[in-house]
């Protein structure tokens, strides 16, 4: 977004909405705090519309001291910094990093804190292989013509790279818009069909990270889950040679326990489509396992499954003993 136009408008823009658009991420060091603490947090406050305004002035305020360090050098004098302009910059770029998270099956809390709840787009997975390519293209391909133009003695005055910026958000926004187009029609084709007999009550699809017309689809009807692999380029889905039916288990003291536990509300506030499996531990004398997954990610074609999976440990009186959450696992409750 700098190079494409905004950098021409102050100096500093392109470093200040650099840091502004990775600064979200940083609630990834509550993960040192532990995998479900910071499972809980993640793409929480700094996600959110608030949190993203508060991101922006701490940013400026960083450029600033560097700025007075380096003892105010530009590029070219002749722009100077204006702050209120970078401020501006800075919130738009924390802005379009949420929105980035919102287009992929993971989600965004952009409300918080007066709301927890969670949206996404479901249009590309978590990291899509095709927007790293285009992203790459805009920041590389003008390194290289510069290269160019410098060996035949060719000169531009101004900022470089416009071109190729312009070239990656038009391929992105092209990209949202083909995959938002498959992803309904995905969604229909699960819609218009029933399942062992049964009507949806709802139905999803979420992307594969390798193509725009594979999609998880997953469905919801009054007795069970049916998962299976959509192909939205075809009219129709045929998945009967490939359904998976998960059936609704009824509840128990052990999956109430587990629930309860602070592990289980966050894991069940965050997913869509979440399912459950209890273990007995020796019969049930030395406790159980609860493994709480999301069939969000169940066919995925990566290994979201295990990563994003989590199991609460309870002994035999269901008191929480311990808790996993992908392959990380605490000995203690974290409450």
């Amino acid at each position: 977004m700098a190079r494409a136009g905004l950098n021409r408008k102050t100096a500093l823009a392109t470093a200040t909405m650099t840091l502004a658009a990775e600064a979200p991420d940083l609630d990834v060091l509550g993960s040192w705090k532990g995998a479900v603490f910071g499972f809980a947090h993640h793409r929480g406050f700094t996600h959110s519309f608030l949190g993203a305004a508060l991101v922006a002035p701490l940013v400026v305020g960083f450029i600033y001291l560097v700025w007075r360090l380096r003892k105010r050098k530009l590029k070219d004098p002749n722009l100077p910094p204006r702050w209120g302009v970078l401020l501006g910059l800075a919130y738009l770029a924390a802005l379009s990093h949420v929105l980035l998270d919102y287009t992929n099956n993971y989600g965004v809390r952009p409300f918080w804190p007066f709301s927890e709840r969670w949206y996404s787009w479901d249009i590309v997975f978590i990291v899509d292989p095709i927007i790293l390519l285009l992203l790459a293209c805009g920041l590389i391909l003008p390194g290289f013509l510069a290269l160019v133009d410098r060996d035949i003695g060719v000169r531009h005055r101004g900022p470089r790279g416009r071109w190729g910026a312009t070239f990656a958000l038009v391929g992105l926004i092209t990209l949202w818009g083909v995959r938002d187009f498959e992803h309904r029609r995905a969604v229909n084709a699960l819609q218009a069909r029933t399942y062992e007999g049964a009507d949806p009550i709802r139905a999803s699809a979420f992307p594969m990270w390798w193509t725009p017309f594979q999609w998880n689809g997953v469905v919801e009807t009054k007795n069970f889950f049916a998962s299976m692999a959509v192909n939205s380029s075809t009219p129709d889905v045929d998945s009967d040679g490939e359904m998976q039916i998960y059936y609704k288990s009824e509840e128990t003291p052990v999956t109430l326990a587990a629930k309860k536990s602070y592990l289980g509300r966050v894991y069940l506030d965050w997913a869509q489509y979440p399912i459950t499996e209890t273990e007995p531990l020796d019969g049930g004398q030395q406790g159980y396992i609860v493994r709480f997954r999301d069939l969000r990610f169940a066919n995925s074609g990566t290994r979201g499954r295990s990563v994003l999976a989590s199991s609460v440990i309870l002994d035999r009186n269901l008191n929480v003993i311990g808790v996993q959450f992908g392959r990380r696992s605490r000995s203690a409750p974290p409450d």
